[in-house]
């Protein structure tokens, strides 16, 4: 008899006095819950904890046992009470340290805004030992140690990490894409690439746009673990693009 097929797992630990007082609404369990889906792996337990370093020491270590990752989201800004950092280094029995790289980052970005103050350097600050996730969103890098996973608290943020991720964990089943290239501004079928990818529960749609021979254009990249539901989702984009006039390009531009 073949063993069971293992079921990888994640769960995922919300930070932020502002989700659990109601001024802000959390949006970022339905985006990691459906990107952990298209990698493969389960999200197996959510759980909301304030601002307090001994919450999220707990809730780190009970999760990151149990589970093959752990995410965080919230607590990584520029401010004192962004405590995220911290707590987790100490759950891992680690220091906070610089982190090269990230300093680096963060002196390109902020070359024209003003320079890196104290403030701003605190968002290359990382447990000792931690690799460096990319964000093209804001410059602040998103921050790997192991099995945890600390990602930014802005939705829009942490997609883009979550982006940067895309493929790179291991998971139960082998990613698919495909790429279809248009020579449109991305925003002009943001809504179109919204709608397929809201019908296709098991895909997911990354979009990269580019300005090339003066001309805006973009390739969006549809990932799935099932063969037939990526087909579906090509087609859907692809009849969508046509419908409303795009020239588009399969293989990418």
């Amino acid at each position: 008899m073949n063993p069971p097929e293992k079921i990888w797992t994640a769960a995922l630990v919300v930070i932020g006095d502002e989700i659990l007082s109601g001024r802000t609404r959390d949006k970022n369990i339905a985006q990691v819950a459906s990107w952990l889906q298209v990698q493969g792996i389960r999200l197996a337990e959510v759980r909301v904890v304030p601002d307090i370093a001994e919450r999220i020491i707990a809730a780190v270590n009970d999760l990151r046992a149990d589970n093959d990752y752990l995410f965080t989201t919230g607590g990584i800004g520029p401010t004192h009470d962004d405590i995220t950092v911290d707590a987790i280094a100490e759950a891992l029995g680690v220091p906070v340290v610089i982190h090269p790289e990230a300093r680096a980052i963060l002196e390109r970005y902020y070359a024209d805004k003003g320079g890196l103050n104290e403030g701003r350097l605190r968002m290359a600050r990382v447990p000792e030992g931690a690799e460096l996730i990319p964000n093209r969103m804001s410059g602040a890098p998103g921050i790997r140690r192991g099995n945890v996973i600390l990602m930014a608290g802005v939705p829009h943020i942490t997609a883009g990490m979550l982006d940067a991720l895309t493929g790179k964990l291991e998971g139960g089943a082998p990613l698919l894409s495909e790429t279809i290239g248009c020579w449109t501004a991305e925003s002009e079928v943001a809504h179109l690439l919204q709608e397929v990818e809201d019908a296709h529960a098991n895909c997911q749609i990354g979009s990269y746009p580019f300005f090339r021979d003066g001309r805006v254009g973009a390739n969006f990249v549809i990932r799935s673990t099932d063969a037939s539901d990526l087909a579906s989702c090509v087609d859907s984009l692809t009849d969508g693009l046509a419908t409303h006039g795009y020239d588009f390009t399969p293989g990418g531009i």
